[in-house]
């Protein structure tokens, strides 16, 4: 359990977008150690953390984040992706779902995108703001997206400051390649 050089890039998506944070209800999906979800909470947002109801342990250190960063009002609940629970469906409509390299095992992916899609259909503008690691090019999430009716928009770093290899005083990124993406629902009437 470590800050990955993905989270470090989607916290400063996040402060760079500070000021539409207030008030927006934001769960952060394989939250781990947190550093988005609280990075959001300490913006303002309405935030809750989430990791693999099946790993305790991960569950446990998002509420010592909590702890250490003097966030109490954050709530923390076990999802494992592609599992409906009683925790997935108490959830609230969200306005932004955070996800820092979930996209890590090809086999996940589309679990992933099925709790995204569950989450979708509470609130159809949600998005999902992820980051995530170039391990392989052979890794697509394309086919997923359209066959779960999706579309990605890629995010410069530059654009946001992020196209650096130490970010807020952090030897995080480093030289890994991380790519930032929004997902949302392919309609555009949506």
């Amino acid at each position: 359990m470590y800050v990955w050089p993905c989270a470090v890039v989607l916290a400063q998506y996040l402060w760079f977008h500070r000021g539409s944070l207030p008030g927006k209800a934001v769960l952060e999906i394989g939250a781990g150690v947190s550093l988005p979800g609280i990075m959001a909470a300490k913006c303002g947002a309405e935030v809750t953390l989430s990791d693999s109801s099946e790993l305790p342990h991960c569950l446990e250190i998002c509420r010592q984040s909590c702890q250490m960063n003097n966030l109490p009002q954050v709530h923390v609940v076990g999802l494992t992706w592609g599992h409906v629970s009683r925790d997935l469906l108490a959830l609230p409509p969200q306005d932004i779902i955070l996800a820092s390299d979930v996209f890590f095992e090809p086999e996940d992916f589309e679990d992933i995108l099925t709790t995204v899609y569950f989450l979708m259909q509470k609130n159809p503008k949600v998005q999902l703001w992820s980051t995530y690691q170039v391990r392989s090019a052979d890794w697509s999430l394309e086919a997923l997206l359209y066959k779960w009716d999706m579309k990605c928009v890629h995010i410069p770093l530059e654009s946001f400051g992020a196209d650096k290899e130490d970010i807020a005083e952090s030897a995080l990124p480093g030289r890994h390649t991380v790519e930032m993406l929004v997902i949302s629902f392919a309609k555009d009437s949506l």
